[in-house]
């Protein structure tokens, strides 16, 4: 079936569409409703149906006869460690630990919340909730002991599954003293805290509340599939970057199982057996859906990498990684390669290794920019496919489907709508707009299986935050436009668009251009304000290593760049050179905290921040140029 047909299908006909695709999976009861209404009037997919995620990804395959191929590798260039799993000894890892847990009296609905850097081990924990049907909430490796309190009384879990320590590149995180600090500060208490020893750094255990993690699995009987509902939740992930009360997004389990499957036939064309790698972290959501569900639901093998893609050792990991395992898709955010390409501009480093196996390179987590995606197509000769989702969704919203029928890219597209995803632009009054027109991107209901149900503990955030701006729809809080062919173009968060003189201009568009400056390897366009003009963009640029050239004449060559490609509408006419761009721990640069110091506001630097040094440095940098 051609994508027109399939997603024409998927918003004509939906029910009769994934029903279709829920016969993919195996259920132990299968769903008689496929679409229904909750008890607050929300969709849900299959919520009758019963089933168990983790026999899905691990039981299915080892009774299927698959149980001796290679489920999972982890490669740690940290640490120098590296082992694989087979299906069997995967399941048979999950069983002890689902078992462990049981004794611990978890059971199906309990939560769980998993604070791990990334080893096997976290995966584990992960498929062991599952396996019994109770809810994960997996909290970012070293998050600070607040951020981790917040979620561990909104989650208000019966055991915290946790490690003595993290690394990073070359510093030991202990997390030990981060997780008792935590629950000191939590009003809710776990009662058990199982913790993983690492060599690295042991730490010292509670007694009579912490549980050596080796010793306890080892005991433990394996645990059997607990069947559960598919309108039951899998997890609860907290969307990074909030401030005060988190908010927790709810993946259920059916809908979640089908979209995970379905996803990796059609976005990814991943066939059983084909080795799929998402260089991300678990505690992020492309860690739950691309390291963990859906490579192993698909019946393929999925790597778990500790590193970074420079570094651990040098800007060619990437490449040996994709060598050394025969890795068929990469997907990885455009700020990996961008690192790869500050330290590396000509990509001299892949030449070193075997990429034969190697198909499509897959981006996603920020707006990819055109000169990036121009250097890895150019130094890689693969397709590289940008895909568009979010942590609500679960899974790609638009993308080009190399599963189905791919067409050719236009740079800063995220090309077209995943089959199911009824994408519209809408203006200010929530009426759809021309093609070519800037807007408001919504998704018409029902959303496809897989995407968030509700917040949670707290419905009314959900419908609050995004159903109620304009009825019948899904806001996604992104603006952009679809052209004449419809092709998506994501712009940024609707708050990354500057009102420059009554023109509404995207500064996305602007940063597109600056990158595109041979000197520049990332940059970042923000509005300040102006007396006469309301807002003007302020670019703050990272130059590629061993680049040098006078900022003056930089800034004059970048301000002509955006005059000739978008006008003089724009008012583009400051561009500072910075050393680092503060980042979340998953890549995205904080643009809303720039705007903040450059506007003389108030700001907290989130949870997520990367290097929160480098904030004080822009500021300084800012005050010396009498800009802030």
């Amino acid at each position: 079936m051609s994508y027109q047909q399939e997603y024409r299908l998927s918003i004509e006909q939906p029910e009769q569409f994934w029903a279709k695709q829920a016969k993919n999976i195996q259920w132990f009861k299968a769903p008689r409703r496929i679409l229904s209404k909750d008890e607050n009037g929300i969709d849900r997919w299959f919520a009758d149906g019963e089933l168990n995620t983790a026999f899905l990804a691990l039981d299915y395959h080892v009774l299927h006869g698959r149980g001796e191929q290679l489920a999972l590798i982890y490669d740690s260039p940290v640490t120098g460690q590296r082992s694989t799993y087979t299906y069997n000894q995967l399941t048979e890892a999950v069983a002890r630990c689902a078992g462990a847990l049981q004794q611990l009296g978890v059971g199906k609905g309990d939560r769980v919340v998993i604070y791990m850097p990334m080893i096997p081990q976290a995966a584990i924990a992960m498929l062991a909730c599952a396996r019994l049907g109770a809810v994960h909430s997996v909290v970012f490796g070293g998050f600070a002991p607040h951020e981790l309190a917040i979620r561990i009384d909104d989650a208000e879990p019966k055991v915290v599954i946790s490690a003595s320590c993290g690394i990073e590149v070359d510093r030991v995180i202990e997390y030990k003293p981060i997780l008792d600090s935590a629950i000191a500060m939590a009003t809710h208490k776990p009662e058990w805290c199982l913790i993983y020893q690492r060599e690295q750094k042991p730490c010292n255990l509670i007694a009579g509340r912490d549980l050596d993690w080796s010793q306890t699995v080892a005991r433990a009987q394996p645990a059997d599939c607990t069947p559960v509902r598919g309108d039951d939740p899998l997890y609860v992930l907290y969307t990074s970057g909030t401030t005060g009360k988190p908010k927790g997004v709810v993946r259920d389990n059916g809908g979640h199982a089908v979209a995970m499957r379905y996803s990796m036939k059609v976005m990814y064309d991943m066939q059983p057996g084909d080795v799929f790698w998402a260089a991300s972290d678990v505690g992020w959501v492309v860690g739950h859906s691309y390291i963990v569900y859906a490579p192993l639901i698909a019946g393929c093998t999925t790597i778990l990498y500790e590193g970074k893609p420079v570094r651990t050792p040098d800007a060619g990991a990437f490449w040996r990684v994709c060598a050394e395992y025969g890795v068929k898709g990469l997907f990885a955010a455009p700020t990996a390669f961008r690192a790869i390409r500050k330290e590396d501009p000509e990509c001299t480093q892949a030449g070193k290794y075997d990429l034969s196996k190697l198909k499509t390179i897959f981006m996603a987590g920020e707006r990819l920019d055109p000169p990036t995606y121009d250097w890895v197509v150019k130094h890689l000769q693969r397709p590289v496919i940008d895909h568009w989702w979010q942590t609500e969704t679960g899974w790609a919203i638009a993308g080009n489907h190399v599963g189905l029928d791919p067409v050719a890219v236009k740079a800063g597209s995220v090309t077209r709508p995943s089959p199911g995803y009824n994408v519209q632009i809408l203006d200010a009054k929530g009426k759809p707009v021309a093609a070519g027109e800037q807007g408001i991107i919504a998704i018409k209901l029902p959303l496809p299986p897989g995407c968030l149900p509700t917040i949670w503990a707290n419905h009314e955030r959900f419908e609050a935050g995004y159903l109620n701006a304009f009825k019948g729809y899904y806001i996604t809080g992104d603006g952009g436009y679809v052209d004449a062919d419809n092709y998506l173009y994501v712009l940024g968060r609707t708050d990354d668009i500057i009102n420059v003189a009554g023109h509404r201009l995207s500064t996305g568009e602007m940063e597109e251009v600056v990158a595109g400056h041979e000197a520049v390897a990332e940059c970042a366009v923000i509005g300040r304000h102006s007396e006469l003009k309301g807002e003007e963009p302020l670019g703050l640029v990272l130059l590629k290593d061993g680049v040098q050239i006078d900022e003056e004449q930089l800034r004059a060559e970048l301000v002509q760049r955006v005059r000739d490609q978008i006008g003089a509408v724009a008012s583009f006419r400051d561009a500072i050179v910075v050393q680092r761009l503060p980042k979340t721990r998953s890549g995205k640069i904080l643009r809303k905290v720039l705007r903040n110091i450059a506007n003389h506001e108030e700001y907290q630097a989130p949870s997520t921040i990367d290097d929160p040094a480098c904030l004080a440095e822009i500021e300084q940098i800012l005050k010396s140029k009498g800009l802030s």
